[in-house]
C-alpha cells in the first residue's frame, strides 16, 4: 500500500513563530538534528542569505516529514505582509493550510485577510495558537477565533467534548453520535474537508508544547487527492539555482513526470529535482501529490496547470509604485538583468514604460524594496536607486471632429480624412474604413489603415497615450504621378493630430487618470480618519461592513493620491491595518489643470508627432499650420462640429 501523500503549508502574521513551529515538527518526526531559530540565522526553512541576515521568511521553502505512516510536503511561507504574494501563490497547492496565530497578538487584521484567501482556495485550515505558554486563558482564545473567524473553530484537544462538539455541526453527524455515542474518522475528515469545522489546537512551538498533537491530527483527519493515472500538475514558483539553472516547482495532481517526458507545453524535463529546504536529490521520475523542482522549461509561468486548470488570479497584488534607477549600468542592460525576477515574480509588476523612458515596479511595502536593493546587488551586481515613479496618465476627446492631413513636399502627394469620435470607456483606440473605392484605391486605403495602427498615438494636452478614441478613414485623394510609398503614413500621422489640436481648441480634449479599485481592514475605531482621508483624496467608498472591533471599507480613488496611502495606514494602524487594491480602469482626472501645467508639453513643437501639413506651392514644399490645414486643401468638412 502506498503511504499517503499530503501537502500542508504554515501560514501567518509575521512574529506569530510560524518558522519556530515548522523547525520544532521537523525537530519531532527526526528531519533534522538541530532545532534552529529564527532570530539566531539558523532555521532550516530560512536558508538563504538575505533571510538570514533579516531574520525573516523571505521566500517560501519546501520540507519533508513523516508522521503516522503519512508523507506530509511541508510549505513555510512568508509571514511578513510586504511578502504576501509568494504566501498566496503556493496556496493553490495545499491540502490542507496550517494557520498559526500568536495567543498574544490575537487574531489580527492579516490573519483575516488570510482567512478570506483560505476561502477563496476553498482550503481546509487548521489553526495552532502559539505561544499559550504566555497566555493561559484558552476559552478566550477560541473564543475570539469563533466570533473573528468562523463558529466553526473547535478546539480538537477538549478530549471530554470532542465528538459532543463536533455532532452540532451536522444533523446527520448529531444522529450517529446519539446512536453511538461517537462519530468516526472518516465522516470528521469529511467536516474538515468541506470547509465545515476548523480544527484547532493550542501550544508553544518553542516549548514543542502542542506539535504532536497538532501533527497527529493533520495525520488522522487529513485526506489525500484521489489517486489518477493521466498527468496533471500546476506550476506555483519559479526560481533559479545559484549556477543560474531555472527551477519550475511543481505539484504532480496526477500521474507521474520523467526525464525526458515531453510535457504538454511541448518542453522537455531535463532533470527531476526533490527538494529538501536547499538541498536536493534527484530522481528519474516522481509521482502523484510530490513537489519537484524540474529544469529544462522555459516558458512555464506561476499558477500554470498542466491537464490542471490555471491557478486563480492573484487577490493580494502590489500596491507601491516606485521608478527603479540604475547606478552601475545602463538602463537597458539592467532591464535584461531585471528580465529573470519578472519571470521569478509576476506580482512583481515590473515595467518598462516606453512614455516615461523607465523603469518601473510595483511592491507590498518598503521591507520588500530593501530587500529587493540587497537582491539585486548580490544576484547581478546591479546597483539601483528608488524614486516615485510617475503617474501614466492617458488622453481622450469628449466630442466628434473631422481631421485632415495632407502630405505634399516636391514630387510626393497625399491627403487624408478622418472622423475622430469618443469610444466607450475602456475601449482603447479604434480603426474602421468607411471610404469609398471610388474615392481612393484599396492599396492606398491599406496604407493608411496600416499606418494608423503601427503608431501609438498621443493626445495634445500633456503628450500621453490616446485611448477610448474610434477613427474612421472616411475620404482622401492621391497622385497617379507623385503619390509613392510612405506618403499616406505622413498623412496619417499628421491627419490625427490636426483633429485633435481642433479639438482641444473647443476644449473637447480630456486628460484621464487611472483609479484604484480598494479594500481596507483595520479597527473600528479608526473609520472616521480613514472616511475623512479618502474624501481628501477625491474617492468614493461602499458601506462600511463592521464585525466586532474591526471594519472593511470598499472604494474607488484616483491611483496619484492613494499610491502612497498603504504607508500611512501602517503607520496609524500600527502595523495592523490592511490595504489592497488594483487598478480598476480610467477616468477624467480629478486635477487635470495642475498635471497639465506641470507636463509642460506643447504639441506643435513634438516634431515626431506635429498636426501640421506640407503643401507644394511654386515648386517647393511649405509647411502649413494646423488650423489652416482645410483651408489649404480646398475640402469642406463633411463632418462639421456643431
Amino acid at each position: 500500500m502506498m503511504m499517503k501523500k499530503i501537502t500542508i503549508g504554515l501560514v501567518a502574521h509575521v512574529d506569530a513563530g510560524k518558522t519556530t513551529l515548522s523547525e520544532a515538527l521537523l525537530y519531532q518526526a527526526g528531519d533534522i538534528r538541530k532545532w534552529g531559530r529564527v532570530d539566531t540565522g539558523d532555521a532550516f526553512l530560512d536558508p538563504e542569505k538575505l533571510e538570514k541576515q533579516r531574520g525573516i521568511t523571505i521566500f517560501s521553502h519546501l520540507a519533508h516529514l513523516e508522521k503516522a505512516g503519512v508523507q506530509f510536503n511541508l510549505i513555510d511561507t512568508p509571514g511578513h505582509i510586504d511578502f504576501a504574494t509568494q504566501t498566496e501563490a503556493s496556496l493553490n497547492i495545499l491540502d490542507y493550510v496550517v494557520l498559526v496565530v500568536s495567543a498574544n497578538d490575537g487574531l489580527t487584521s492579516y490573519t483575516k485577510v488570510l482567512w478570506d484567501l483560505f476561502a477563496k482556495y476553498q482550503l481546509p485550515v487548521f489553526i495552532f495558537v502559539n505561544k499559550t505558554d504566555l497566555v493561559a486563558d484558552k476559552t478566550k482564545l477560541l473564543q475570539a477565533l469563533q466570533e473573528g473567524l468562523s463558529e466553526n473553530c473547535l478546539d480538537f484537544t477538549d478530549q471530554d467534548n470532542f465528538y459532543e462538539n463536533l455532532a452540532t455541526v451536522d444533523e446527520k453527524l448529531l444522529d450517529e453520535y446519539l446512536a453511538t455515542g461517537t462519530i468516526t474518522d472518516n465522516a470528521i475528515s469529511r467536516l474538515i474537508s468541506h470547509r465545515l469545522v476548523t480544527p484547532v489546537y493550542f501550544g508553544s512551538a518553542l516549548k514543542l508544547q502542542g506539535t504532536e498533537e497538532l501533527m497527529a491530527g493533520l495525520a488522522r483527519f487529513g485526506r489525500a487527492i484521489p489517486d489518477k493515472d493521466d498527468f496533471s500538475g500546476q506550476v506555483y514558483k519559479i526560481s533559479h539555482d545559484p549556477k543560474g539553472e531555472r527551477l519550475t516547482w511543481l505539484k504532480i495532481t496526477g500521474g507521474k513526470v520523467r526525464n525526458r517526458m515531453e510535457l504538454p507545453n511541448s518542453e522537455k524535463i531535463n532533470q527531476i529535482r526533490i527538494y529538501n529546504a536547499n538541498k536536493f536529490t534527484t530522481s528519474t521520475e516522481a509521482g502523484m501529490g510530490e513537489i519537484v523542482a524540474l529544469t529544462g522549461l522555459q516558458t512555464t509561468y506561476p499558477g500554470q496547470g498542466f491537464n490542471h486548470r490555471d491557478a486563480p488570479h492573484a487577490s493580494l497584488i502590489p500596491t507601491l509604485r516606485y521608478r527603479l534607477k540604475p547606478q552601475n549600468m545602463d538602463i537597458h542592460t539592467a532591464w535584461d538583468k531585471l528580465s529573470l525576477l519578472k519571470d521569478e515574480e509576476p506580482q512583481l509588476h515590473l515595467t518598462w514604460s516606453e512614455a516615461l523612458q523607465e523603469i518601473q515596479l510595483e511592491i507590498m511595502g518598503p521591507v520588500q524594496l530593501e530587500i529587493l536593493q540587497q537582491e539585486l546587488q548580490e544576484r547581478f551586481d546591479l546597483q539601483v536607486s528608488f524614486d516615485e515613479g510617475g503617474v501614466l496618465y492617458k488622453e481622450t476627446i469628449t466630442r466628434s471632429i473631422e481631421a485632415v492631413g495632407h502630405f505634399e513636399p516636391l514630387r510626393h502627394y497625399s491627403e487624408v480624412h478622418f472622423l475622430l469620435e469618443p469610444g466607450p470607456r475602456g475601449s482603447g483606440v479604434v480603426f474602421a474604413n468607411e471610404c469609398s473605392l471610388e474615392i481612393l484605391a484599396n492599396n492606398w486605403q491599406q496604407q493608411i489603415m496600416t499606418a494608423l495602427a503601427s503608431k501609438e498615438h498621443l493626445g495634445v494636452l500633456a503628450g500621453y497615450g490616446l485611448t477610448d478614441v474610434k477613427i474612421t478613414l472616411i475620404g482622401g485623394r492621391a497622385s497617379n504621378v507623385h503619390t509613392v510609398g510612405g506618403d499616406f503614413r505622413e498623412a496619417t500621422y499628421r491627419g490625427v493630430r490636426q483633429g485633435l489640436m481642433e479639438l482641444k481648441l473647443r476644449n473637447a480634449c480630456q486628460l484621464l487618470e487611472p483609479w484604484y479599485k480598494f479594500k481596507l481592514h483595520l479597527n473600528q475605531q479608526l473609520l472616521g480618519r480613514v472616511m475623512t482621508d479618502i474624501q481628501k483624496m477625491h474617492g468614493e467608498f461602499f458601506e462600511p461592513i463592521i464585525t466586532g472591533d474591526s471594519v472593511i471599507l470598499e472604494g474607488q480613488a484616483p491611483v496619484s493620491e492613494m499610491r502612497d496611502y498603504a504607508n500611512e495606514v501602517r503607520g496609524y494602524s500600527h502595523g495592523e491595518g490592511q490595504l489592497e487594491y488594483s487598478v480598476a480602469e480610467y477616468r477624467p482626472c480629478h486635477n487635470e489643470a495642475e498635471i497639465i501645467k506641470q507636463a509642460a508639453y506643447n504639441p506643435v513643437a513634438d516634431l515626431a508627432n506635429t498636426p501640421n501639413s506640407v503643401f507644394c506651392y511654386h515648386g517647393a514644399g511649405h509647411t502649413v499650420t494646423w488650423d489652416q490645414v482645410p483651408l489649404a486643401a480646398q475640402f469642406p468638412y463633411q463632418y462639421p462640429l456643431d
